[in-house]
């Protein structure tokens, strides 16, 4: 039997006019009647582009030439925009970007919750370039391009987009890419590091994987390079357990949650938010929005190290906060000791399996804060709803997600949500933050 044929994609360029923009920043267009989705293209324009696939629902492509642009049509603020796949939206204007999300977010809610917010409270901004404090990046030994490069994965692609500099990460370490891959360049296991990650407090950590060990003398130049750059570099021969600094002590990593003298300790592989001024809003934000009122018993749930546990508590709330990651939730307990603060306590739960019966949940809350994954907190939701706290506060990292619980909170739990946003964490990307109270 002869072996199936991939139908090759239609040669030469194509013209579209762009009506609206996908979930992905893409723009879409009707080519002969059919549904094209075409990269860097935004609505009102005109454009020549080139089929990048096929389908028999719809085709996709990539834009080649702009021969009517939109006003809202910028130059993309990195060098690299367009092959690496870190940023889908540079070409768009900064504010147009929050209104695509306040627009995800607000269609989500209507189509999948079945409702309308009472009030779309205006976006939370920040800072749209050097914002981005965590990262992981590839690294690869290419001797035709200059030797060890360093950057993301080139969009639709498992190939590596070389950067000089990224203008999105936390510039102490985006203007520095070239400069680490020269340093791997000297290594004699510049072969073995696959990768490396940062993670930005109040200085920064690099994590290298290294599949072998380093020598005596790759040590050496390893500390000496995280000397003259301020930087805590860390070994990870294995899995997360395995990370390890490459000098003992190393200086602990820590941050403000919310711009005040409270300090977060953190390993390098914790999960913390990638905006740090963004996210010291949110906290203050939602305390705000609780209202939160000295004595008042507060469940907080998928807490994490303690970003909000920690703020709430200061406020004056008795905190309840339950997180899955063991790690996580003994670091927020040393965190609160650590910051003086007595009024909380945190337990270990899989909140996606949590028996409604366990003895934390058994007390009447006042007010619960969820801060759920992108997999949402649909499992929890009849626990908390039981207890039959005033207002529900939820952060949320997927549209969708946040749309089908708050639709099951006010049409089966008998809440109103008051009030939404979003919050722009993520600049350039088409990933969308909000928040979303909810009151009985």
């Amino acid at each position: 039997m002869a072996a199936h044929r991939k139908k090759p994609l239609p040669a030469g360029e194509f013209a579209a006019e762009i009506v609206d923009l996908d979930h992905n920043g893409r723009g879409f267009a009707r080519v002969d009647g059919k549904a094209t989705f075409i990269a860097d293209a935004l609505p009102g324009e005109l454009v020549q582009f080139r089929y990048t696939a096929t389908s028999r629902d719809a085709d996709e492509g990539q834009v080649t030439r702009v021969d009517r642009a939109s006003p809202d049509r910028v130059e993309p603020g990195c060098a690299h925009f367009g092959t690496c796949g870190g940023c889908a939206m540079q070409h768009l204007a900064a504010d147009r970007q929050i209104e695509f999300k306040q627009k995800q977010l607000l269609d989500g809610l209507e189509r999948i919750g079945k409702l309308t917010p009472e009030t779309v409270v205006p976006p939370m901004l920040g800072p749209v370039w050097g914002y981005r404090r965590r990262a992981r990046l590839g690294a690869k030994r290419l001797p035709t391009k200059g030797g060890v490069r360093v950057g993301f994965r080139e969009r639709n692609s498992d190939f590596m987009s070389m950067l000089e500099s990224c203008a999105v990460l936390d510039p102490r370490v985006g203007l520095k890419l070239r400069d680490i891959g020269r340093l791997f360049d000297t290594l004699t296991i510049a072969p073995s590091i696959p990768q490396i990650e940062l993670a930005c407090g109040e200085h920064v950590a690099l994590v290298m994987r290294v599949l072998q060990p380093p020598t005596e003398q790759d040590r050496e130049k390893i500390a000496a390079f995280g000397a003259a750059e301020g930087f805590e570099i860390y070994l990870q021969p294995g899995g997360l357990d395995s990370i390890v600094p490459l000098n003992e002590p190393a200086r602990p990593l820590e941050y403000s949650p919310d711009g005040s003298d409270l300090r977060l300790r953190f390993e390098p592989s914790d999960f913390i938010q990638v905006n740090g001024g963004v996210s010291q809003k949110v906290v203050r934000q939602a305390i705000e929005w609780l209202d939160i009122k000295p004595g008042e018993r507060v469940l907080e749930l998928f807490c994490g190290l303690g970003n909000f546990s920690l703020p709430l508590a200061r406020a004056g709330a008795r905190v309840i906060a339950a997180e899955g990651e063991i790690g996580l939730v003994r670091r927020a307990r040393e965190n609160a000791e650590r910051n003086g603060i007595t009024d909380i306590r945190f337990e270990k739960a899989d909140l996606f399996k949590t028996d409604a019966n366990v003895d934390w949940l058994q007390q009447p809350f006042d007010k619960v804060l969820l801060d759920p994954p992108r997999a949402g907190a649909r499992e929890i939701l009849p626990a908390v709803a039981k207890r039959k706290p005033s207002h529900i506060l939820y952060v949320s990292c997927h549209p969708g997600t946040l749309a089908r619980d708050a639709g099951t909170l006010v049409h089966e739990y008998g809440y109103r949500l008051t009030r939404v946003g979003v919050m722009d964490m993520f600049p350039h990307t088409t990933h969308v933050e909000s928040m979303a109270l909810f009151e009985r």
